[in-house]
């Protein structure tokens, strides 16, 4: 699979990364309903097994449990990925999440993600989100201080905008920045991804298949079938009147993949790949048939021709959706 270098740090990542927020199982905000954790860690092999050399988690993911099954993986592994995690999101006794970036939260959440992941040390620790805004200095310094100790080896940053980096570089060099970025969530291109070319700092994105929205399995039927605790079932995207003009431009887009013998999943992740400020996208699955169904996009390249009418399949949708 192909690889690109994460900014400065040297560290070549493949294009797809495997993203196991749905791992997280449901019975939180921002779940994604039931999961059985022995399709999870069935997917997590069969990543590595395709040439994925590198996951994405965080403590917020089931609170806690999508990085204690990425470490029943880990435990057993020589060779292992490079991993990912967060800090920054609590939770309270009733499974609340909220935001908390002191220096003594980060120092305890450093510990609990080493526990839970069973590695001694973090390849890439990710602020989640700079919630709150006043503390994103006295977490970065926090984290900044775990590297030089050696548990952590390199620190980027969640949904930071660029003001926000400007504010914490002079703490600690910023390896990375995941932002969300799709078809449908293009806010990165308006100055994050310019900024992070010319500070070469990693792009990661999230969310390249919109939830899953942009994989071609989803109607208007399926929304009101989704678990009750499945996030999606609050997402304007997943309602109208977006969901309609969604699902008229999978419709199209759905053409388009088929004519390159592709799926619109790998298309979506494809377009998010062609950019060349992006260092890789962050892949979800539930299953080792989602992966398998998704890494063929990290071969492909669109072409001009193919871009052009991607180009006016989000004009007309942009029109619908107003």
């Amino acid at each position: 699979m192909k690889t690109r270098r994460l900014g400065w740090t040297g560290v070549e990542l493949t294009t797809i990364g495997l993203g196991t927020w749905a791992m997280g199982g449901g019975g939180w905000a921002f779940a994604w309903g039931p999961q059985d954790d022995r399709e999870s860690i069935q997917a997590i092999h069969r990543s590595m097994d395709l040439g994925v050399n590198w996951i994405d988690t965080a403590p917020a993911y089931g609170l806690g449990h999508a990085e204690e099954i990425l470490g029943r993986v880990l435990k057993h592994l020589s060779e292992k990925p490079f991993v990912a995690t967060k800090c920054g999101r609590s939770w309270d006794e009733n499974r609340q999440l909220f935001g908390s970036l002191k220096k003594e939260v980060i120092c305890r959440e450093i510990e609990t993600s080493l526990r839970r992941l069973q590695i001694e040390a973090i390849d890439l620790y990710q602020v989640h989100w700079p919630q709150p805004e006043a503390d994103i200095e006295e977490a970065w310094s926090a984290i900044a201080r775990a590297v030089k100790e050696g548990k952590v080896r390199y620190a980027g940053v969640s949904n930071y905008s660029v003001q926000q980096l400007k504010r914490i570089q002079p703490i600690h060099p910023v390896a990375s920045v995941q932002p969300p970025y799709s078809l449908l969530a293009r806010a990165a291109e308006e100055e994050l991804l310019a900024y992070c070319a010319a500070q070469n700092i990693g792009v990661v994105a999230y969310s390249p298949m919109q939830k899953g929205l942009l994989t071609g399995k989803f109607s208007r039927e399926r929304v009101p079938q989704l678990a009750e605790d499945d996030h999606r079932r609050r997402d304007p995207q997943f309602q109208e009147p977006l969901l309609g003009a969604n699902l008229e431009l999978v419709e199209g887009l759905q053409r388009l993949a088929e004519r390159n013998g592709k799926s619109v999943a790998e298309l979506a992740i494809a377009w998010v790949l062609r950019r060349p400020e992006v260092t890789a996208a962050i892949v979800g699955a539930r299953k080792p048939s989602q992966i398998e169904e998704t890494v063929g996009a990290a071969e492909w390249t669109l072409s001009p021709q193919d871009l052009a009418i991607i180009d006016e399949l989000l004009k007309k949708r942009q029109e619908q959706a107003r």
